[in-house]
């Protein structure tokens, strides 16, 4: 999937249909003499309905149609007919994405679930026709009940990635690479900064003919909690992962500092992003001799609290080491 087919979010305006109006109707037939009241109730409005779809990754579908309508509902008739419902209008999104009232960005309902269906603005009731109202003292009703109107607001749609690994690491780490490399994913990759801006998501294929996913997330820079670089957009990405990858180059100034400041930019968005597990991969140490490396693990080994192992993408080094190490976090 390119980086301009990947739409993670929306804003939408919906409107459920109105009710329709009750029926003001006296029975008339030949032979039969005040016949009364028999003016049918009025339909009910359409629905609007978020609905999970499970062959969908990505809100691309909605990138050009941000209205949805519903039908309004029938009006009723004589001989106690009811009005026809309005027609539901459906609008399929993925798994992971969470409905957002846009105004109060209140956070509505999270759809996590295969065939979950959420009734986002429900269709106006349809008004009693008038043969609701006869009684002993008023015999023929000459009034009806009218359609409630249907709900109409903003929502806004976005969309958490599910995936069992998360990449996290700084611009230029070697993320899009790596993914490249155990994935079929062809991220967009070259030697600038944010080369990625939109997630990218990839297929690990594992011993046995089994799979997990690892998604790619833009790259995150210091300060990005508060809108910095990228910003916090894709952060949220981050938290329907599993298991967090941090990839930081051998090359880096401090490969502990770099990992802390990663780590208290996820801390900064939403502490319980440090109850996943993690894993520090050091990327690029095909730039690394034997020396050189001996020395570095020397000293991550007092440095660092997690687990970490040396991969090159480009030289695949330690790749099917790191492919068993994240397998057996994702099934402990």
């Amino acid at each position: 999937m390119t980086e301009g087919n990947f739409v993670d979010y929306v804003k939408l305006h919906v409107t459920s249909g109105n009710g329709g109006k009750g029926s003001v109707h006296l029975h008339r037939e030949k032979y039969i003499t005040k016949g009364g009241p028999d003016g049918g109730d009025g339909g009910r409005g359409g629905h609007v309905i978020i609905k999970a779809n499970p062959n969908m990754w990505t809100l691309y579908h909605l990138k050009f149609k941000r209205h949805f309508r519903a039908e309004h509902g029938g009006h009723g008739s004589k001989n106690r007919s009811s009005g026809a419902d309005g027609g539901d209008v459906y609008v399929d999104v993925p798994l992971g994405t969470v409905i957002r009232d846009t105004e109060t960005q209140e956070i509505l309902h999270e759809i996590t679930e295969e065939g979950q269906e959420i009734v986002i603005a429900e269709g106006g009731m349809g008004g009693r026709g008038n043969w609701h109202f006869k009684n002993s003292v008023n015999q023929t009703p000459r009034y009806a009940q009218p359609g409630i109107e249907g709900q109409q607001f903003d929502i806004t749609l976005e969309l958490k990635i599910l995936a069992d690994v998360g990449l996290v690491g700084f611009p230029n780490a070697g993320k899009s690479t790596l993914l490249s490399v155990i994935t079929s994913a062809k991220p967009k990759i070259a030697d600038y900064e944010f080369t990625t801006l939109k997630p990218n998501l990839g297929i690990v294929e594992y011993r046995d003919f089994q799979t997990f996913v690892m998604a790619d997330i833009p790259g995150i820079i210091e300060g990005a909690a508060e809108g910095k670089g990228i910003g916090h957009r894709f952060l949220r990405h981050i938290e329907r992962n599993s298991t967090l990858l941090f990839l930081v180059p051998a090359d880096a100034p401090d490969i502990k500092e770099q990992y802390e400041i990663l780590l208290d930019e996820l801390r900064r968005y939403n502490p319980d992003l440090l109850d996943k597990e993690r894993l520090i991969a050091i990327s690029k140490c095909d730039m690394l001799d034997d020396e050189l490396r001996t020395e570095l693990k020397s000293e991550l080994d007092a440095q660092l609290d997690v687990p970490y192992l040396f991969i090159s993408s480009v030289a695949q080094q330690g790749l099917q080491e790191l492919k068993d190490r994240l397998w057996q976090m994702l099934n402990t």
